[in-house]
């Protein structure tokens, strides 16, 4: 029997090299679904909003050191993070790597105050629709409708049921 690879956490900046082929590969996707160039709309969000002393954070999910998913939070208003680009590596997914992420971001932000999660995500995105809603996000959008006619599918959870470290 094998064990389980070894799976860890570590909060980085923006600017940590591990996390540039993450984004470039987020990014690429999101053109291909949307058009355009997605790593400009990435890029409107300071990377120093993804920090501790401006209320966000961000981390990655490392596998034997190397980097397999991640995710981030940045702060919304006072009582609430945003998760935005929540990502797996396209050679690591379907493994529950994005669920780990999105608990480890919840539990963070708890630990900080938040009581609140606010994000969205694309219409072209049913991956992310399916994750938000099987881990008690609520939709703020009707999700009988076409989701090509209401754009970013905005969703909420409120942390008062998060178990925090």
């Amino acid at each position: 029997m094998t064990s389980a690879p070894e799976l860890t956490f570590l909060h980085v900046p923006v600017s940590d090299p591990r996390v540039e082929p993450l984004l470039r590969e987020l990014g690429d996707e999101y053109s291909r679904r949307y058009g355009g160039d997605a790593h400009a709309e990435m890029a409107r969000y300071p990377d120093e909003e993804f920090t501790a002393p401006y209320g966000g954070l961000l981390l990655l999910l490392l596998e034997r050191g190397e980097p397999v998913a991640g995710g981030a939070f940045r702060r919304y208003d006072p009582a609430t993070a945003e998760l935005k680009r929540i990502w797996t590596h396209s050679a690591h997914r379907r493994r529950g790597l994005a669920r780990r992420v999105v608990a480890e971001l919840e539990a963070e932000a708890a630990l900080r105050g938040y009581r609140r999660i606010y994000l969205t995500t694309g219409p072209r995105q049913p991956e992310a629709r399916g994750l938000y809603l099987t881990t008690g996000y609520t939709p703020l959008f009707d999700t009988d409708a076409d989701p090509e006619t209401i754009g970013p599918l905005p969703f909420e959870k409120h942390l008062s049921e998060v178990r925090t470290k």
